[in-house]
This record gives structure tokens, C-alpha cells and sequence, in this order.
């Protein structure tokens, strides 16, 4: 069986220029790299400051995380995340993301939602690929960067 160029789909390359960081508040940034609605896949990049926390969520799909720079931590765990650290987080999981350095720079490929959980336990609220796609469109659009180039698949 011969493979032929024309047959095979293409790689889709976005380059670290072209989407922007939006500012989500305090120094803190989010880019989206990617969603795959249908999936339930949503890629996304930060970078956060020191103190910045992520309300306590559960993930209802697996989460691969990648730390490029700085350091963080779940505060119901004792371990580090720092530059290099790879993580795997698996459906179900519940944490509380706490930065702990300044400009941390990393990112999360997710499946499915968060379910962002109150003092109880309770839902609070979802996030999930294609409200983040809402959110960091109109937060680019709104601090004057344009409408992001995100990589969309069905």
C-alpha cells in the first residue's frame, strides 16, 4: 500500500507569535492553542504571578499538563510543578492550581470540563474548550489585539 502526500492531512503549525496573551487580570495571561469541540479537547497556555489561585475544579477528562518556566503547585498536595515538570491528571481529579513564582509559564491540554466547585463542594460553574474560545476571543478583541487565529476542528 503506497501513501501518497495528497491523500495525508496536512500538520497545521501556529507560531509562537500568533496568538496573543490576553490579560485575564493582575499579570496573569491566557492564550487558547486549540479546541476540538466534538472531542471535548481544549488547549490552553498561561502564565501566571505569584498568589495567583485557580478555584478548587474536578475535571471530567483526563488533563496533560507541561511547566515551562516558574513553579506551581495544587495545595492539597505537597509536590512542585517547575520547569520541566510533566503532568498527568486523571478524569476525576480535584485540585486548587496555586502559583508560587512569578511569570509561570505553562500549559494544560484538557478533555472535557472543569466543574468549578464552592467551599461545599457544589458547582459553582463550568469551563469548559468552547467557553474559553468565547472568552479569550471577546478578551483579545476587547484589549485591542484582534480576533485570535485559535486552531478549530470539529
Amino acid at each position: 500500500m503506497t501513501i501518497t502526500a495528497p491523500t495525508a492531512p496536512e500538520a497545521v503549525h501556529v507560531g509562537a507569535d500568533e496568538l496573543p496573551w490576553a490579560d485575564i487580570g493582575g499579570g496573569n495571561k491566557l492564550r487558547l492553542l486549540q479546541i476540538r469541540e466534538k472531542e471535548g479537547l481544549w488547549i490552553v497556555e498561561n502564565i501566571f504571578q505569584k498568589g495567583f489561585d485557580v478555584q478548587t475544579h474536578k475535571h471530567t477528562g483526563p488533563v496533560w499538563g507541561y511547566t515551562v518556566s516558574g513553579a506551581w503547585k495544587y495545595k492539597e498536595y505537597d509536590y512542585v510543578n517547575r520547569a520541566g515538570s510533566f503532568l498527568y491528571e486523571p478524569a476525576g481529579s480535584v485540585h486548587t492550581l496555586e502559583c508560587i513564582e512569578d511569570d509561570t509559564q505553562v500549559w494544560f491540554h484538557m478533555y472535557g470540563v472543569n466543574l468549578n466547585l464552592d467551599e461545599e463542594g457544589n458547582v459553582a460553574s463550568v469551563s469548559d474548550g468552547a467557553g474559553t474560545l468565547a472568552a479569550y476571543t471577546a478578551m483579545c478583541e476587547a484589549q485591542g489585539l484582534g480576533t485570535p487565529n485559535v486552531v478549530i476542528g470539529d
